[in-house]
């Protein structure tokens, strides 16, 4: 006689932005899937050393939620966007297609959701500080308005909305001043405000910082023109029965956000 498993449903979080109605996005929780510890229960990353066919289980039941297999993005902390072809090495996705899904994986760096107000365009940025502050944001911005041009329309950038998802919070995030550094060298580089409160000094940790992603990717949005900003309430490391966190955990799976455009 076998024992079947009940397993729990999939869990997600749903953006609250006003995305218009052709846009579906959302990210995936820790919850619904059937990986074992450390990466209990929904990891859907295949890189962190999880059982693969855990990871295949655990996509399949993803799949059914989406429309069409995700493209899962070979992430190296970098700035490319992936719009098309074969060469998945991108850590940024851009669509026009219907039922396209894009999405990356994460477990503490950020998220980041894209799309415009005729819902016709999205994408999904992996923000951690290296991409961000190297310019993920701005590319991913710069390849919405080229594939909108591309497409014979003009995009303006106001018209462009952005949701930051679940990230590691303000006050989890401990970083050397060399992090800091590099930020205020870019803002130097580029012109951009650097917003000094994204870094707070620790208290008897002499050169160590609380940095603030959600701070730092605002200033960042706001410099390459976008003003419809919204999300930036979650961290992945205090929320652990929802994410996974690498920072927390050291080993653990990964979570999803993925968007698409929905078919009338």
């Amino acid at each position: 006689m076998t024992t079947k498993l009940l397993l729990e449903p999939l869990l997600v979080v749903v953006p609250n932005w006003p995305a218009p109605a052709s846009i579906r996005a959302l990210v995936t929780t820790r919850t619904g899937g059937v990986s074992e510890a450390p990466y209990d229960a929904l990891n859907l990353g295949k890189h962190v050393g999880d059982a693969p066919e855990k990871v295949i289980e655990n996509r399949a039941r993803l799949r059914q939620l989406l429309p069409s297999e995700p493209i899962w993005l070979e992430q190296v902390h970098g700035t490319r966007v992936w719009h098309s072809g074969e060469n998945f090495q991108a850590d940024a996705a851009i669509s026009a297609e219907l039922n396209q899904v894009i999405t990356v994986l994460t477990a503490d760096c950020m998220p980041v959701f894209f799309c415009n107000r005729a819902g016709s365009l999205v994408g999904v940025a992996h923000a951690g500080w290296r991409g961000l502050c190297a310019g993920v944001l701005e590319n991913t911005v710069q390849a919405l308005c080229e594939k909108s041009l591309a497409l014979g329309q003009t995009l303006a950038r106001e018209d462009i909305l952005v949701w930051l998802g679940p990230a590691i919070g303000p006050s989890c995030f401990e970083v050397g001043n060399e992090v800091r550094e590099q930020f205020i060298d870019a803002a130097r580089l580029t012109g951009a405000v650097f917003p000094l409160e994204s870094f707070q000094a620790i208290p008897g940790k002499p050169q160590k910082y609380w940095a603030n992603l959600y701070l730092l990717a605002r200033s960042r949005l706001k410099y390459a023109g976008i003003q419809a900003i919204y999300g930036g309430d979650f961290c992945t490391f205090t929320q652990s029965e929802q994410f996974f966190s690498h920072r927390r955990d050291g080993v653990s799976g990964r979570f999803a956000a993925l968007i698409w455009l929905a078919a009338p």
